[in-house]
C-alpha cells in the first residue's frame, strides 16, 4: 500500500472480500496501523447490503442504499441524462447511478425490478455506506 500509496483496497474472489484501510492520514506518516475487515461473501445476492425494505409500512418500497462512501453522480457526465429519473421502471443489472471513490467510477446496478419513486441524493454529493439513494416501489 505504501509503494503505490494506496489508502484503501478492497478485493472480491471466490465468495471472500478482504477489505484494508489506513487508520488517517496521521498513520499515514507514522506507520501506524492498519485495518483489515474479513468477510464471507454468499453465493446468492445480499440485498439487505444494497437494499431494504422502507420504514414506510403500507406500501412496498425499498430503499437503495450506497454500497460504499464516495461522491454520487447520476450521470455518467454532466453534459450527459441521468441513468434513471423519478416514474422510470428500473430492472436487475441496469445501471442506476455512479460513485466515485478514490478517482475510480464504479457503477452501481440494480438488484431488483421496481419503479423509481424518489432520487434521495443530489447529484455530485458526497455519499456514505448504507445511506439510502434511491426509493423503489417493488415490482
Amino acid at each position: 500500500m505504501e509503494e503505490n500509496g494506496l489508502v484503501e483496497l478492497e478485493i472480491e474472489k471466490d465468495g471472500m472480500r478482504i477489505k484494508l484501510k489506513k487508520m488517517s492520514s496521521l498513520a499515514e506518516h507514522s506507520g501506524g496501523p492498519i485495518i483489515v475487515e474479513r468477510q464471507k461473501i454468499s453465493a446468492e445476492p445480499r440485498l439487505q447490503e444494497v437494499a431494504a425494505v422502507s420504514e414506510k409500512p403500507a406500501s412496498n418500497s425499498i430503499e437503495i442504499k450506497a454500497p460504499m462512501v464516495g461522491t454520487f453522480y447520476r450521470a455518467p457526465s454532466p453534459e450527459a441524462p441521468p441513468y434513471i429519473e423519478v416514474g422510470q421502471v428500473i430492472e436487475p443489472g441496469q445501471v442506476i447511478c455512479i460513485i466515485e471513490a478514490m478517482k475510480l467510477m464504479n457503477e452501481i446496478k440494480s438488484e431488483i425490478k421496481g419503479k423509481v419513486v424518489e432520487v434521495v441524493v443530489e447529484n455530485a454529493e458526497p455519499v456514505e455506506f448504507g445511506q439510502p439513494l434511491f426509493l423503489i416501489e417493488a415490482l
